[in-house]
């Protein structure tokens, strides 16, 4: 059973950045780059849950919204899934999800295939 914990969140002004960070435990095979996908979504107030970054076998893909300024990377020896957020804007406000899909994986962003998540954390972003 994987168990996925997300860690600071926050607040920052518009044109900050933000790093989010997510501590991944319970595969059975160990953690790695090949047989998951790890990624992260995110979800506003009265708008639906999103698929924001995903990674893949060293693939990354990133939804059109955070393209250019958001990265998705990993840490398998620390089992830690991270996504950097840079130039972040007011929408970009919202509750963030580490999430996996295990045991098998289409690609990073195969969304509806996401079956493990964390709690989320909140990201605030001012104007």
């Amino acid at each position: 059973q994987l168990q996925l914990a997300e860690f600071e969140g926050g607040s920052v002004q518009a044109g900050g950045s933000l790093r989010l960070s997510c501590a991944v435990s319970g595969f059975t095979s160990g953690y790695s780059s090949s047989g998951y996908c790890m990624g992260w979504f995110r979800e506003a107030p009265g708008k639906e849950r999103e698929g924001v970054a995903g990674i893949y076998g060293g693939r990354s893909y990133y939804a059109d919204p955070v393209k250019g300024r958001f990265t998705i990377s990993q840490d398998t020896a620390k089992k830690t899934l991270y996504l950097e957020m840079n130039n972040l804007t007011p929408e970009d406000s919202a509750k963030y999800y580490c999430a996996a899909a295990a045991p098998l994986c289409s690609g990073p962003s195969s969304w509806h295939e996401y079956n493990y998540w964390g709690q989320g954390v909140q990201v605030t972003v001012s104007s």
